[in-house]
């Protein structure tokens, strides 16, 4: 990605297609666990676990933003979504879709007026640009699985 408007409209677009998925969702789907073998989370709980990674992810965005070190590793994030799926259990479709946009549009807003030098900050792969393309990667890749099972056409 190019600039900071670029991964920002990338972030809000992935959103985007995730909150039009919720809209689709069968009713008896939304509390269902189609993953079960791989993840027993509902889709409830996997579509506001989205809304919580822009949280974290964001945390991280204004550390290095700050010239902050950032610690980050596979462990520190199962630990961050294993705390989400214990506290969040059945949130009904208006309480995520509310999360999605108010956590996404905190994680754009902090995105968007970043210059060149902020979106380069951090070391290696663990930089202000590489969070902003997981964050937009990990929406559309909830959303693919998601609806692959539970057979729902793509939009």
């Amino acid at each position: 990605m190019s600039d900071a408007a670029e991964l920002a409209h990338t972030v809000a677009a992935a959103r985007g297609r995730l909150i039009e998925f919720v809209g689709r969702c069968p009713a008896e789907a939304w509390t269902s666990s189609p993953l079960a073998d791989d993840d027993p989370r509902s889709v409830a709980v996997i579509v506001d676990h989205v809304a919580d990674a822009y949280e974290y992810l964001g945390s991280f965005v204004a550390k290095l933003a700050r010239g902050e070190p950032v610690e980050v590793s596979p462990q520190i994030v199962d630990e961050l979504n294993a705390r989400h799926s214990a506290t969040v259990m059945a949130p009904t479709r208006d309480a995520v879709v509310d999360h999605l946009r108010r956590s996404g549009d905190r994680f754009v807003a902090l995105i968007e007026p970043m210059t060149a030098d902020q979106l380069a900050a951090g070391e290696g792969r663990v930089t202000v640009t590489r969070f902003a393309e997981i964050a937009a990667l990990h929406a559309d890749s909830h959303r693919v699985e998601l609806e692959a099972a539970l057979e729902l056409s793509t939009s």
